[in-house]
């Protein structure tokens, strides 16, 4: 059954491995830092390169607000690795082949079989700050960072 996520309530925690091989839990950026957790259909595809590649060149505005960026989609490990080795991507894409998180966070989409395009914005305090459901690529970095940006002086300082 699908928990039902809200902005204001604390985001799940997980655990996925990403294309370094490491394992990312969520939990593990509490306290730290922001996340912009992004779930997308598919490694290289046209959309889903614009979209990463974006991020990838706004990486450093992200960092200067405190943010960490984490890509979700169900490819498996390797083509995350050669995802991010084509495209240089400097951010973990986790991969969830068990479609466990992506239904957890109600972005797979079973007639597809795929995620579908959707973005938490997640407090460095846990909760979900911002959703968006049917996430645009165009402008969506920049749609982001004004969110972070309007949320900070409400987030608690570490």
């Amino acid at each position: 059954m699908e928990k039902h996520l809200a902005e204001g309530v604390p985001a799940p925690d997980f655990s996925l491995p990403a294309q370094d091989g490491k394992t990312i839990r969520l939990s593990d950026y509490k306290g730290k830092k922001h996340v912009v957790l992004y779930f997308y259909p598919k490694d290289d595809t046209p959309g889903c390169t614009k979209e990463a590649c974006t991020f990838r060149d706004d990486r450093d505005q992200f960092k200067a607000l405190g943010v960490e960026i984490l890509g979700v989609s169900t490819d498996p490990v390797a083509s995350h690795h050669a995802f991010a080795q084509k495209y240089h991507l400097n951010f973990p894409l986790l991969a969830d082949e068990k479609k466990e998180v992506s239904q957890l966070y109600g972005a797979f989409n079973p007639e597809k079989g795929y995620d579908r395009r959707m973005t938490y914005l997640i407090g460095n305090d846990g909760i979900i700050r911002r959703i968006i459901p049917n996430v645009t690529v165009d402008g969506h970095s920049e749609e982001l960072q004004r969110a972070v940006k309007a949320l900070a002086p409400s987030l608690p300082m570490e």
